[in-house]
């Protein structure tokens, strides 16, 4: 529940900071092709890492959202908005002090400039009629990414409408993977919207006896991006798929020389991942288990330390599937992360947890789709176990590695 800070006191869980043969034997024509794709896939995989390391902005795989609740009661419109603090530092500036801890009192004394900027980036409007959002209080409440401000509001101006038209414009031009949540209640029924860049405004008939439903393709949409923008995701999945075209021999990484079973392989990775995470997603959604939320990411964390590490020493050698159900398991609670505060019914959860989980596959086979090829074309080349299977692994456990410190020290380095 939403509550009122101490005076001085750092806000729980906030911290802010200001992303036949064992190889082919290639003659010289060969070996000149091989080092050309060699060189151009060094230079892809070392453009990715900067452009990962560098130009991103986000915390792993922990997304911005910002929660509103709408309620149409009597004629009445009131409601919640849930924005989140690091969001809120990123906007208009929280941290008096700069000491990267956001207090009550810094919080409050921030409050005209908080409450100004929620009236300039959402606007309701009924029956071509613009409502006033009028701020009733600032309260402070937990998700589980974070820290977040409440603001408990009336609409004013607007009487018993019929249509009702939000738009919405919060964090947008500071952050594009910006997603605001929509829970619009009435008589007992309630429906969900998800705003983005390209779709800010949402409309709704409040008067229809057939409410519009939220389209399953809505949270599609939100799992596909969720999975791309997850980069401990997608950095486990592609540890997990670097070897799915190779087979462990005497101590060395080889080929393996017809492609049916190089796609099995690689499918029966990707199934067990997809199964695995389906399962902990429906059952932390569903309140089943719950598990801290820094404990999942730091475990998620390690999970991708240790995929990578198994590729340079394996230590599950021929079992990748198994590797990836084990740890599937874990990435299944991180999804769910992405869902547990919207506050859903039951019927509403079955919806989004259907359309959220076939998202996240399709976003996974999309990268899927993108790696297979790729690998099956040079997995005979001397150096794609020498270099891409080696630097890659290296790669990704350093960035790994260095998330997994952040995340149980709890500190801030890496810009994504």
């Amino acid at each position: 529940m939403p509550t009122e800070g101490d005076e001085g006191s750092a806000i729980p869980g906030q911290t802010v900071s200001h992303g036949a043969s064992r190889l082919k034997i290639c003659d010289t024509a060969d070996y000149k092709s091989a080092l050309r794709w060699g060189q151009r896939l060094i230079h892809l995989v070392v453009a990715t890492v900067i452009l990962i390391t560098c130009g991103l902005r986000a915390d792993g795989h922990t997304q911005s959202s910002a929660f509103l609740t709408l309620r149409v009661d009597k004629g009445e419109l009131n409601g919640e908005w849930h924005l989140a603090l690091r969001d809120l530092e990123d906007a208009i500036g929280l941290d008096a002090n700069d000491d990267g801890l956001i207090t009550w009192e810094e919080l409050r004394s921030r409050q005209q400039a908080v409450v100004a900027y929620a009236q300039s980036r959402l606007h309701i409007q009924g029956d071509a009629l613009q409502g006033t959002i009028r701020v009733m209080k600032l309260l402070v409440d937990n998700h589980s990414d974070g820290a977040y401000a409440v603001l408990r509001f009336v609409v004013d101006g607007l009487d018993q409408p019929a249509n009702l038209e939000l738009n919405y414009r919060a964090f947008f031009d500071i952050d594009p993977k910006h997603r605001g949540l929509l829970r619009l209640e009435r008589e007992g029924s309630s429906r969900l919207a998800v705003f983005a860049p390209d779709t800010p405004v949402q409309r709704f008939e409040l008067r229809s006896d057939h409410p519009t439903r939220t389209p399953a393709s809505t949270f599609v949409t939100e799992g596909i991006w969720h999975i791309w923008r997850g980069y401990d995701h997608i950095l486990f999945l592609v540890a997990l798929l670097l070897p799915g075209v190779l087979r462990r021999r005497n101590a060395s990484w080889e080929p393996v020389l017809a492609v049916r079973p190089a796609v099995t392989n690689v499918l029966k990775i990707v199934t067990a991942f997809t199964v695995a995470h389906s399962i902990t997603l429906s059952l932390a959604a569903l309140g089943v288990v719950h598990l801290p939320t820094r404990l999942i990411e730091s475990a998620i964390a390690g999970s991708v330390v240790l995929a990578a590490l198994n590729n340079l020493t394996p230590f599950f050698s021929e079992r990748g599937w198994m590797v990836a159900f084990g740890f599937g398991l874990l990435h299944g609670f991180g999804f769910a992360n992405a869902l547990g505060d919207l506050g859903l019914n039951s019927g509403q959860l079955a919806l989004t947890l259907f359309g959220f989980n076939l998202g996240v596959e399709v976003g996974q086979l999309a990268i899927v789709a993108i790696f297979l090829p790729l690998a099956l074309s040079l997995r005979h080349l001397m150096f794609y176990p020498r270099v891409v299977l080696r630097l890659g692994s290296a790669s990704i456990m350093a960035v790994s590695a260095t998330w997994l410190a952040e995340r149980v020290l709890d500190f801030k380095w890496l810009p994504f």
